[in-house]
């Protein structure tokens, strides 16, 4: 079987807030998952009650790829499965600009500036779909944010670079990566 390549990001029900601060992640309970799957050539979206539907795409692949992932996305996703997902090779483009530049940028600003396209919402704007229950709205938002993040990586793949602004706004970096090299360690999940 052919290890895929996955990108992800996931919506939570509740806030930093909601949870006591930043040092709670692992109170923050997912509401949705958006994957985008480079074998399948297809977008997956999963709602609570089909979390365990991802599970063995997860035991499939050998690179996740996402925004702030290993932060916030990947640490999340560990805690609602059996397999450990901290265990897949990740590439988070967000921790690949920091190390590079020495600061973070929104993924918002990123695409605006390399895809010339705009997230449909904000992370905190998904919490109130959720409570809601506007599912539609929810899904088109995370699975937006999994393009946009899609189409940066496959833009820096590709080109070896991407425009990231910096200093507030004000200035432009190219950013140079290679991430063609990227080889997957392979699957640790069994």
């Amino acid at each position: 079987m052919q290890h895929d390549k996955l990108v992800i990001d996931i919506e939570t029900k509740n806030t930093f807030e909601d949870v006591g601060g930043q040092d709670h992640l692992l109170d923050l309970e997912m509401s949705f998952v958006g994957v985008y799957s480079y074998n399948q050539d297809k977008y997956f979206g999963f709602f609570e009650h089909e979390f365990k539907d991802l599970e063995p795409i997860l035991k499939s692949t050998d690179l996740i790829v996402g925004f702030s992932s290993n932060r916030f996305d990947i640490p999340i996703l560990n805690k609602y499965y059996d397999c450990n997902v901290k265990a897949i090779e990740s590439l988070d483009i967000l921790d690949e600009i920091e190390e590079k530049l020495g600061h973070r940028v929104k993924l918002d600003t990123l695409a605006m500036t390399n895809l010339k396209v705009g997230k449909t919402a904000h992370g905190l704007e998904a919490i109130k779909f959720y409570n809601e229950k506007r599912w539609d709205d929810l899904k088109k938002y995370c699975i937006n944010d999994v393009k946009i993040t899609k189409e940066l990586y496959d833009l820096g793949k590709k080109q070896g670079y991407l425009m990231v602004p910096t200093n507030h706004g004000r200035s432009i970096a190219k950013v140079e990566f290679n991430w063609n090299e990227k080889i997957p360690l392979g699957n640790f999940l069994f």
